[in-house]
């Protein structure tokens, strides 16, 4: 790990560990990813795209890089990135990241947290931080004039990540395609 270009075109489960480090920008801030989880498209129970394409999870079935965002209990953004074969709906959960630089507009993004760690130690809470909402779905986040965009190079993780089971799902909730780091305490639970 460290330098080379992130193959998004890869297995969700290939992409996921190897998104801990990267930096992703929104439009109110950035954050290292320090959390995340793959979700493994038709066959994944856990999956939205298991249900087949609709004009929910249209995105889910683009190109490598696309930018999934849908809204949970009807008032959360949660962001993912497409990965795999245009076509098989693979996706990776963002599910918790550090902040780096200027945190003022995310604070702003994110009023209610009382503590620095509650910006963005969750899904819906990094979604609200940076600014992320429906209308970034569909996104390419390779491109460097999105509002929403990741650095493609993967960067070496500050420590041990470790797998482990999904987490806050009714179905596939055993299956071991959650990675996070370990030292990090911005991961959303452990």
């Amino acid at each position: 790990m460290g330098g080379e270009v992130i193959d998004l075109s890869q297995h969700s489960t290939i992409v996921a560990p190897a998104l801990i480090g990267p930096v992703l920008h929104g439009p109110f801030g950035s954050g290292r990813i320090v959390e995340t989880e793959a979700y493994g498209g038709a066959e994944d129970p856990a999956s939205h795209a298991a249900r087949g394409i609709t004009p929910r999870t249209e995105p889910m079935f683009g190109p490598a890089g696309v930018l999934y965002v849908y809204l949970i209990y009807g008032m959360y953004h949660c962001a993912n990135i497409v990965t795999g074969p245009e076509g098989d709906g693979q996706a990776v959960l963002i599910r918790a990241l550090e902040p780096v630089g200027d945190r003022s507009a995310m604070r702003r993004g994110r009023p209610k947290a009382k503590r620095e760690l509650d910006l963005s130690n969750g899904p819906g809470k990094l979604c609200q931080a940076l600014g992320i909402d429906r209308g970034h779905d569909g996104l390419n986040v390779c491109d460097p004039a999105s509002a929403v965009r990741l650095e493609l190079r993967e960067a070496e993780a500050a420590g041990d990540v470790v797998q482990t089971t999904r987490v806050g799902l009714s179905v596939g909730q055993d299956t071991p395609w959650r990675w996070y780091l370990d030292a990090s305490p911005w991961v959303s639970t452990r």
